[in-house]
């Protein structure tokens, strides 16, 4: 088991190291970080959707924005599309859970918010269709998905897409990436 703990470990640095070494993922990291500090700075929103361990992600990075994350400073808007259960359950069942996410950006989205869509296969249909809202309505849509991009490679202004088609280390470098840009976007803005 102890051999098996230490390949898992291993496999996870790889996938980090293969961030490393790749200046077009570092470079849409930080016009990521630029879309999010030019949206608060206005005074818009940061919007997180994702399901499963990827709602888990999307809720996290909210957290550290909207809480803190190094510094002791004004809190920002962030917040995870799905933590009102009831409305979640609602709009699954009267409509469908393809348009749980969608709806919400139709109500609360409003041109320069940033959406970031947390998604390993980059195929979620709801994460799609909030995709969809977002763009119709100027909203800055970043998707942070595995290897391919999936369906929302194409739809997304940037396209975070981890190398690896493994979901537990595609989610475990979608933290890390959110933490890097949790960090920046604080610094350029608390500085």
């Amino acid at each position: 088991m102890k051999e098996q703990i230490a390949d898992i470990i291993q496999s996870s640095i790889r996938v980090k190291e293969q961030l490393l070494k790749d200046p077009e993922l570092i470079h849409r990291t930080a016009q990521a970080v630029d879309a999010c500090v030019t949206a608060l700075s206005r005074d818009s929103k940061i919007w997180f959707c994702g399901n499963g361990g990827s709602a888990a992600d999307a809720q996290h990075l909210a957290a550290e924005l909207s809480g803190r994350f190094y510094r002791d400073r004004a809190p920002l808007f962030a917040e995870a599309l799905h933590v009102n259960s009831s409305y979640l359950t609602a709009v699954a069942n009267d409509y469908s859970f393809d348009e749980v996410y969608a709806r919400l950006v139709r109500a609360k989205g409003r041109p320069g918010d940033v959406l970031f869509g947390l998604s390993t296969s980059g195929n979620s249909p709801n994460i799609l269709r909030a995709f969809e809202e977002a763009n119709q309505r100027s909203i800055t849509t970043i998707a942070m998905t595995g290897q391919s991009g999936g369906k929302l490679g194409p739809s997304a202004t940037i396209l975070i897409n981890v190398p690896s088609t493994d979901t537990p280390r595609i989610q475990e470098s979608h933290i890390l990436l959110g933490h890097i840009i949790c960090e920046l976007i604080e610094q350029k803005l608390f500085l």
